[in-house]
């Protein structure tokens, strides 16, 4: 049985994702979002960092003008 340090999460998400369509992101996201889980925030996380890194400096403000308003 792996333990969580045997496991990377980073590739294993990207992994899944591999080859995914708009429609099977879509739902991994809501899927995760909606269970309310505590396990399933380091693959959003993960998802996440993929796109931070795609990102040039004014989507990045973007995102964080959206996240900031959204917990304010």
């Amino acid at each position: 049985m792996a333990t969580v340090s045997d496991v990377n999460i980073r590739k294993a998400v990207i992994s899944n994702l591999n080859n995914s369509s708009f429609d099977d992101v879509m739902a991994t996201i809501t899927d995760a979002v909606s269970i309310d889980e505590e396990n399933v925030l380091p693959g959003l996380g993960v998802m996440f960092e993929v796109l931070w890194k795609k990102c040039d400096a004014s989507k990045k403000n973007w995102i964080v003008q959206e996240i900031t308003s959204a917990v304010n």
